[in-house]
């Protein structure tokens, strides 16, 4: 990202920008390069990414699906349903349902035998490994009694600068003259908050 440092003397900083997974860390080496080329001392950045995002209230309304579908007699049709349900989820939503279905029906059966039960062996062997993706950090998280989703919105900077080229670009050819045009932006967040913020 080409840019001007505080002294204000002509200086270009070189900054990777990448979308970051969830539940996940990244190591990165960063520096400074100039205008001739002379990179700065490097600096070492460990970033742990928070956890995937889960709709708790949804998960709740699935897990209450799945016990209808498997309450009584469950028909091919029935267990087809459940089966793309489920297998549809992803990792953290499908921990929420299991969490939320435990809750409220244990009682009829546990949620991992009830899927053996109902589905079969293999496809619940499909959906139930989908349980493992996750961190303990993550896991540990999701067993919460409550789960909030939040939204937020974050300011930014998008930038833009002029004359450079798209191949063959070399820092040491930067021009002092390059303009950039800057307009500030809003991005909306998701985010999740954990545990029972009433007490």
């Amino acid at each position: 990202m080409p840019a001007q440092v505080p002294d204000k003397l002509s200086a270009t900083i070189s900054l990777i920008i990448r979308c970051l997974e969830p539940d996940t860390t990244y190591m990165f080496t960063l520096w400074g390069v100039d205008n001739t080329g002379r990179r700065s001392r490097s600096s070492d950045v460990t970033v742990k990414t928070p956890c995937p995002v889960v709709d708790d209230v949804k998960a709740q309304e699935i897990a209450d699906k799945i016990y209808n579908l498997f309450n009584g007699y469950t028909s091919g049709k029935e267990q087809q349903t459940a089966y793309n349900t489920l297998l549809d989820l992803g990792s953290p939503s499908l921990h929420r349902v299991l969490y939320h279905y435990n809750q409220h029906y244990e009682s009829f059966g546990e949620f991992t035998w009830r899927c053996e039960d109902e589905l079969g062996p293999r496809k619940a062997g499909l959906i139930l490994s989908q349980l493992g993706d996750l961190s303990t950090w993550c896991h540990g998280l999701l067993q919460e009694p409550k789960i909030g989703l939040q939204r937020m919105s974050l300011k930014f900077l998008a930038c833009r600068y002029s004359e450079i080229k798209p191949y063959g670009f070399s820092w040491m050819e930067l021009s002092r003259d390059l303009k950039k045009t800057c307009e500030e932006q809003m991005l909306s967040v998701l985010y999740n908050d954990y545990g029972d913020r009433d007490n």
